[in-house]
């Protein structure tokens, strides 16, 4: 896929690799609109990609709540067109430090999947119905090692990744030969603050740069032959071009 002129909506835009993303799509010729909850931040990062010669436009919100994601695609057709990219990069850890599920109230529990599952399929549902129309539209959901893997202390992060993961399937398999491509990727561990929320004692020398897995999965968005629809790719195995 060409990401040159295409509308890219990026959740969870304002830092790591959201940001990384937006920057690196940007500098693709993507006309990318910003999703996060902290305007300010968001702001900040257009700012920068503005000032680097690229597109970009902010709209703060939550995507755990259905009252912002209802109105959300017809607000970024507004700002870009057609919307041909979406890239479900929010996330949630639940409380910190992290515990076991049994000492995880449901209350929690059900936060992190509104966020980290219901929330991209709330969005997708309102903006792959148009990608198939145009037979055009990559859905990129970021994954993570805990969705394949029982970390303890990770359960309800783990849970909702792995759910994730089998959105990504399902939608793949019921709009299979649309034209639109659903992709699962789990991108490593990184050098981001989530990452330290999670492991305050990690080495950030032993983590990837945000920016580097970035490259990488526009790689993945552009590469539909290595990339084919319903695939979970992992980020430390693809080999850049």
């Amino acid at each position: 896929m060409d990401i040159r002129g295409s509308g890219a909506l990026i959740t969870g835009g304002s830092r790591g690799l959201g940001e990384a993303l937006a920057k690196t799509l940007a500098k693709r010729g993507a006309k990318v609109v910003l999703v996060a909850r902290n305007e300010n931040e968001l702001a900040r990062v257009a700012k920068e990609i503005r000032d680097d010669g690229g597109e970009a436009h902010v709209i703060a919100g939550d995507v755990a709540d259905k009252r912002f994601v209802h109105p959300l695609a017809g607000r970024a057709a507004a700002l870009v067109g057609d919307v041909d990219i979406v890239i479900h990069n929010a996330s949630a850890l639940g409380p910190v430090p992290l515990r076991p599920l049994l000492d995880t109230e449901c209350e929690d529990f059900s936060a992190v999947l509104e966020t980290n599952l219901v929330g991209p399929q709330r969005i997708t549902r309102a903006i792959a119905g148009g990608m198939a129309l145009r037979k055009k539209g990559v859905v990129l959901f970021v994954s993570s090692d805990a969705a394949v893997s029982a970390y303890p202390n990770w359960g309800a992060y783990g849970v909702s990744k792995a759910a994730l993961d089998h959105l990504a399937r399902i939608f793949a398999a019921e709009l299979e030969g649309s034209g639109v491509r659903f992709l699962a990727v789990d991108p490593g561990e990184m050098d981001t603050k989530m990452h330290a929320d999670a492991i305050p004692d990690a080495d950030p020398r032993t983590l990837a740069n945000p920016g580097d897995v970035a490259e990488i999965l526009a790689q993945m968005i552009e590469n539909e032959r290595r990339a084919p629809s319903g695939s979970r790719l992992e980020a430390s195995k693809w080999r850049t071009t």
